[in-house]
């Protein structure tokens, strides 16, 4: 009986995965199809002419400007939120901080709002400090959102981190700051690398601050040149697809590498 149970729960496993997978299997598939094949009917599963002339037409249009500004856009935005996130969760996590509940109150509070109740707000200081039509500020934009989740991501991993272990370096003659880059960021690397990976993609899918706070074109990510992969008199697909599967690949390639660290244990062999 426990063994058909696996089977079924497999199975549905297999079917839901297979769902959610489609959308993005028909999105390469039709990158690589004729224009004739994308209207075709009934439709191909698998392309009859594999073609790359989609993904020629697109890189040929400027999709190399746009997955610059993806990439430096997110990557930075990344950094910045580490940089603030990581030394700010330990602190909370193992100092004794008045206030903290209310704290960590308005962090979750934040992750609950949308992007568009900041955004008035976000304009109107990076137009005071002239900061429109720069990387600065949907980098900073980005940053702002990905801040409070990672710090309450990361202050309940260093809170699970045993305290022995920075007692241990003290008696070796580590002070706080050398116990905390030499023994504490190595055994939570695999939390760290999760929440930089996050941030990443929350930037690198980042429209709307983007297209707010830079009017110039040529800063735009990849979310917003997609805009130009749309024909003027109707939707060349298969361009558009080929667009769009240059955007997620990042993505794609980022969580097959750190997909380890989203199931290894925080501490795990830390403490013998």
């Amino acid at each position: 009986m426990s063994k058909r149970k696996n089977w079924i729960l497999s199975i549905t496993g297999i079917v839901i995965v297979g769902l959610f997978l489609f959308p993005v299997y028909w999105m390469i598939i039709t990158a690589f199809k004729t224009q004739n094949e994308v209207f075709q009917t009934p439709p191909t599963f698998f392309p009859q002419n594999f073609q790359l002339d989609s993904f020629l037409t697109v890189i040929s249009g400027g999709v190399g400007q746009y997955f610059l500004n993806s990439v430096i856009i997110a990557g930075c935005a990344t950094i910045v939120v580490l940089l603030l996130s990581v030394p700010s969760a330990y602190g909370l996590a193992r100092f004794k901080v008045r206030g903290i509940g209310l704290m960590m109150l308005v962090f979750l509070v934040t992750q609950m709002l949308p992007a568009t109740v900041v955004l008035t707000p976000l304009f109107v200081v990076f137009n005071n400090t002239g900061l429109l039509n720069t990387y600065v500020a949907p980098i900073l934009a980005t940053a702002t959102l990905g801040v409070p989740f990672s710090v309450l991501l990361l202050r309940t991993f260093f809170m699970g981190i045993p305290k022995e272990l920075e007692e241990a370096a003290s008696i070796d003659g580590c002070g706080r700051l050398r116990a905390f880059l030499q023994v504490i960021l190595p055994i939570s690397l695999p939390s760290v690398l999760v929440c930089g990976a996050i941030s990443f993609f929350f930037a690198w899918g980042d429209l709307i601050f983007s297209i707010t706070f830079n009017r110039d074109q040529e800063l735009w990510p990849l979310t917003a040149g997609i805009f130009n992969a749309i024909g003027r008199y109707g939707i060349e697909w298969n361009n558009l697809m080929a667009f769009a599967t240059i955007s997620v690949l990042p993505v794609i390639i980022i969580f097959v590498l750190l997909q380890k660290h989203l199931v290894e244990g925080l501490v795990s062999g830390s403490v013998k």
